[in-house]
């Protein structure tokens, strides 16, 4: 188990034990996060799980996909920390992570 902490919109952070193997997008659910929407469930349709990745840990994260470039490019709020967080599969070398859930387009 690692942590990962989840910052909301309005800029509260809240720090969580993540299950190796599971999502962020999946830990952000179901720790409360009703920000996140993930309509597709993590099937890299929409862009609903859109969070910024603090850059500390972006050469730790799976290179992206272009599916996950092409939606990423929906958003207003896109910038260089954007990430789809159905996408970054968590696990013990992401351990303190902090992401904050981008703002809804």
């Amino acid at each position: 188990m690692a942590r990962l902490t989840i910052v909301d919109r309005s800029g509260v952070g809240k720090s969580i034990i993540g299950d190796h193997g599971l999502s962020v997008m999946e830990l952000i659910r179901d720790n409360g996060f009703d920000e996140l929407l993930a309509l597709c469930g993590g099937c890299c349709a929409c862009a609903t799980c859109h969070v910024y990745v603090d850059a500390a840990y972006a050469d730790r994260l799976p290179a992206m996909s272009d599916d996950e470039n092409d939606l990423l490019d929906s958003s207003d709020h896109r910038h260089a920390q954007s990430r789809l967080s159905c996408q970054i599969p968590f696990s013990h070398a992401l351990d303190g992570l902090i992401v904050t859930i981008a703002p809804e387009d």
